[in-house]
């Protein structure tokens, strides 16, 4: 027996029209509607706004306005944010050195990068940028304040900074620099290889492998292990997270994204060969940790090839794919979400960590602002919720963490979150390592 269609018959018209395409023609003469409202705003502002503004900026007004009521990560790029674009990923530009983020109309810093002029000044994450050169950012766009900040190298600029906890706001004076950013670096202390990936740029999956490869050099025999160090870290390319945990993965699952059809989704997955050699990892993050550098958390995590240490990461589950409308714009597009080999989505709620650390060494670390996609307006809804299988905070102080900045510095420890991390890596490969308490494994890891 065949299906029953079910029809209509317009009182107008003695046609048939099949239920959906009576639909699709009702929401297709609503959505030009609204466009004709569209033209009909652009032809007024064009004809009676007080100043006269060119068609280009109206335009591309409209096009940001469709785009930022997305999420916070899809966006146009005219020629001047395409190129930008290029140069940050390439890995140099002129500037202070920060990843910034707009909240509410007012600039605030996501993560400094490492050895900038931003970094040596002292600004932290979660740090408000209110003015530059005395000049007030509030309403600006994120591009117009980003433009102010960059710069050709060895110009002076000051940007006030308000700091949640300090009483007043803070001008700092700085100078410009080509920010070349090197995305690895790597030191060999107390047996322990220290690999600090501050951004995922094109060079950064070489750069880790031959840190490696230099570490194991340098160490040789007595090599205990591995601390890699993704704090405040922003994320960036997606290939370069898939090949700094291949790295470390000898097989198995990197990291899934999954589109809007059930069609779109892609895996990636690890090469034969743990270039560490099996060696004990610890992966240390922060509510700066966003991104690509969750991706490498979680596979690690998810794997067991290493534990997660620090504090909860931002938790940007999102992919972006970038696409070209031409030679000098594109649209920078979020078409995925991404999955760690568990199937966790990490959008809104970050990577747990296996052991939480406060940065002690911080003196302002119980009063310092975190930002987190959560707190992003428009992002994207985690529809799953976290399996927390930590135990309930019985509110008392832990012994391991009572130490204050000022004491860590008198004992000569000014990162406590790298001092834990070594600590547990020099025991796990029997090594002699700085003496901390024991640290328990959380069972949500």
């Amino acid at each position: 027996m065949r299906p029953m269609l079910r029809y209509v018959v317009p009182a107008a018209a003695l046609a048939l029209v099949p239920i959906a395409t009576a639909t699709h023609a009702a929401n297709d003469a609503d959505t030009y509607r609204q466009l004709d409202a569209l033209m009909d705003v652009f032809e007024r502002v064009r004809a009676e706004y007080v100043d006269q503004v060119d068609d280009k900026t109206l335009i591309e007004g409209a096009i940001n306005g469709m785009l930022t009521s997305l999420d916070p990560h899809s966006s146009y790029l005219n020629a001047r944010d395409f190129e930008s674009m290029r140069t940050a990923t390439d890995g140099e530009y002129g500037g202070l050195g920060l990843t910034v983020s707009m909240e509410d109309g007012v600039v605030k810093v996501v993560s400094p990068t490492d050895d900038t002029p931003a970094a040596r000044a002292g600004v932290k994450a979660g740090d408000y940028i209110t003015h530059i050169n005395g000049e007030l950012l509030y309403g600006v766009t994120l591009n117009e304040a980003v433009d102010k900040m960059r710069g050709p190298a060895g110009t002076p600029i000051k940007i006030t900074v308000v700091r949640q906890g300090t009483p007043k706001p803070m001008d700092l004076s700085l100078k410009r620099e080509v920010v070349q950013v090197k995305p690895v670096k790597w030191e060999v202390k107390n047996n322990i290889g220290i690999i600090r990936v501050s951004t995922f740029n094109r060079q950064t999956g070489d750069a880790t492998k031959s840190a490696i490869a230099s570490i194991e050099k340098a160490a040789g025999t007595k090599l205990a292990g591995y601390v890699l160090d993704l704090r405040s870290n922003p994320g960036g390319l997606l290939d370069q997270a898939i090949e700094v945990s291949d790295a470390f993965l000898d097989r198995g699952e990197i990291v899934s994204q999954r589109g809007r059809k059930k069609g779109d989704t892609q895996r990636y997955y690890a090469k034969p060969g743990d270039l560490a050699d099996g060696k004990p990892v610890i992966v240390l993050v922060d509510e700066g940790s966003a991104s690509a550098a969750e991706i490498v958390a979680g596979a690690l995590q998810d794997h067991r090839r290493a534990l997660v240490l620090g504090q909860q990461s931002f938790g940007k589950g999102s992919v972006q794919t970038l696409i070209p409308l031409g030679p000098e714009t594109a649209l920078r597009l979020t078409t995925a979400r991404y999955f760690t080999p568990a199937g966790r989505s990490v959008q809104m709620q970050g990577i747990e960590p296996d052991i939480r650390v406060p940065q002690l060494s911080d003196a302002d670390y119980k009063d310092r602002p975190r930002l987190r996609e959560a707190d992003l307006r428009h992002h994207l809804v985690n529809d799953v919720k976290a399996d927390d299988k930590v135990l309930e905070d019985d509110a008392k102080p832990d012994p391991r963490f009572a130490d204050t900045a000022e004491t860590l510095k008198k004992k000569g420890i000014d990162d406590f979150q790298l001092h834990y991390a070594m600590g547990v890596v020099g025991r796990a490969g029997g090594f002699q390592a700085p003496v901390v308490a024991s640290a328990e494994r959380r069972t949500g890891g």
